[in-house]
């Protein structure tokens, strides 16, 4: 009788410890789920840009073409004081390498001058002259722009890209002053009211973009812009008589830099692994 009370003491004891040790162990981890495939796209964004133009034109050149039929010799120089841009847009980014946007620019008032020197006949007589011309110009310029984003490296990613599109060019303010010899010395002085013109409009663009985090994006990028032809309104001469003419501004083309913004709209999801649990 003692040895079953033994016996059953015994295999009391043997399961209390089996249970303790039991209550010792680390519970096992969930099964391991490998992490989602992430696909290579990417989502909507909107964009502000702020920098400024460096503008030239290849010739300002009066309307009626016979006026320069007697001219022996002709010399131009020109130059655009440097003006402000101002831009917004929205974009897709297809994937890690490809994305457009729809971009809306104001392009502020640049000045102008110009100098025209030039030589020339007229019934056999030779005459020289000179003219003044100033004014200012500003644009509205909305493209289409397609981009390659080259790869990333320490959180930058140098990008190129083109674009199309329209630009509403504006001259104001435009005055010629002018004196030639003959058949003597004389001045003569013109003006023009405020003159548009839409033109085709296209771009190809350089720069590097800085991922500050998933949602924010810096960009530093250079343009070069071929905004078309401008002209004035109708030419009238210092007594208020019209000529009918216009002056044309042939050949409008910029060097943009800029410094802009890119909010992204559709952040991926990153998967985090669940924490590993333990007891005791």
């Amino acid at each position: 009788m003692r040895s079953v009370k033994s016996f059953i003491a015994a295999g009391a004891a043997t399961l209390l410890s089996q249970a303790a040790f039991a209550a010792d162990m680390a519970i096992a981890p969930p099964p391991y789920a490998p992490a989602p495939v992430v696909e290579d796209f990417g989502g909507w964004y909107l964009r502000g840009d702020i920098g400024f133009s460096n503008q030239r034109v290849k010739d300002v050149h009066y309307g009626r073409e016979s006026a320069y039929s007697q001219l022996t010799s002709f010399e131009q120089q020109s130059a655009f004081d440097t003006a402000g841009i101002y831009g917004v847009g929205v974009g897709y980014r297809l994937n890690n390498w490809f994305r457009a946007d729809l971009t809306g620019q104001y392009r502020g008032n640049a000045n102008f001058k110009a100098t025209d020197r030039f030589t020339g006949t007229a019934g056999g007589v030779a005459y020289n002259g000179i003219d003044n011309y100033g004014g200012s110009k500003s644009e509205w310029l909305v493209m289409a722009n397609a981009y390659v984003d080259l790869g990333t490296w320490w959180c930058i990613t140098p990008f190129i890209g083109a674009g199309v599109g329209g630009a509403r060019v504006t001259i104001s303010n435009f005055t010629d002053t002018g004196t030639n010899n003959l058949p003597f010395t004389a001045t003569s002085f013109a003006s023009a009211p405020t003159g548009s013109k839409w033109n085709f409009a296209w771009a190809a663009h350089a720069g590097l973009a800085y991922n500050v985090n998933p949602n924010l994006v810096l960009e530093l990028a250079y343009s070069y812009v071929n905004l078309g032809e401008g002209q004035t309104g109708i030419l009238s001469d210092f007594t208020g008589a019209t000529t009918n003419n216009v002056f044309r501004f042939k050949d409008i083309t910029s060097h943009d830099l800029k410094l802009g913004v890119r909010w992204n709209l559709d952040n991926p999801q990153v998967y985090a692994p669940p924490p590993l649990i333990r007891k005791g």
